[in-house]
């Protein structure tokens, strides 16, 4: 496995769907999620006050206090990003073996972001993005706000462990790092033996993850100030459908 403490991210922006297809993954800076999505950087870092206003999440199976978390979904397609009524975030137990099955009812993301023209160029950015790696089509995004600090001395970013999401692309947005050890990226090949590790840092980079053929996780953070915390933005893209208990 590689050991790497800052990410891989690309030379060359335009090829990041080839990157995508050939390794299951790839790395970008935040200037180069600026220049593909078409918005200015200044928007997206303008964003980050945002997550200090996260409510607790209260399904930690583990009984942990470390998460804050706000949820929101959309339909991307050719036409637009349209937002969604507000439903419950749900995963089998296939893919999330500590928190599957289980009606998860978080606080929508706040409004004024949303209403923002960078936001709906963002999640336009990454259907397009998804379109070029599985097909053009309609696609249900979640975005998941997180926030995982260290109130109870250690906070873990993936519980659940290593996994995927049952999903078809996951984008994982670093936006801020303060006063913490940890929290290291690992991405392993679902169906062999390679892997990558480095440490997301840089506000706004980016991971993105063809979720068929790869598994992440992240490891646990320390502290090392009382306020240390490790804030994403995490947006997965699906087929068909939001995952439901219903089917």
């Amino acid at each position: 496995m590689t050991l790497s403490f800052f990410p891989p991210t690309l030379d060359y922006p335009p090829a990041l769907s080839a990157v995508l297809k050939q390794q299951g993954y790839a790395v970008l800076g935040a200037a180069q999620v600026a220049q593909l999505a078409d918005v200015a950087l200044a928007d997206l870092l303008a964003w980050c006050p945002s997550w200090n206003d996260l409510p607790p999440d209260n399904y930690l199976r583990d009984g942990g206090r470390y998460r804050r978390r706000r949820h929101s979904c959309f339909i991307v397609d050719a036409d637009g990003v349209e937002q969604m009524p507000h439903r419950p975030h749900w995963q089998p137990l296939e893919y999330n073996a500590l928190h599957g099955g289980l009606e998860r009812h978080f606080e929508p993301m706040d409004a004024t972001l949303l209403a923002q023209p960078a936001w709906a160029q963002l999640l336009a950015w990454l259907g397009r993005v998804c379109s070029g790696l599985k097909g053009a089509q309609p696609w249900f995004v979640e975005a998941h706000q997180f926030r995982i600090d260290t109130t109870d001395g250690i906070g873990r970013p993936t519980p659940e462990g290593a996994h995927r999401d049952g999903v078809e692309m996951v984008a994982v947005f670093m936006v801020e790092r303060s006063g913490i050890k940890g929290g290291e990226t690992r991405v392993f090949d679902a169906d062999g033996p390679n892997g990558q590790r480095f440490t997301l840092s840089e506000p706004w980079s980016l991971l993105l993850l063809d979720d068929a053929r790869v598994i992440h996780e992240s490891t646990p953070i320390q502290p090392l100030d009382p306020n240390g915390h490790r804030d994403t933005l995490v947006v997965t893209l699906r087929a068909g459908g939001f995952q439901s208990e219903i089917g």
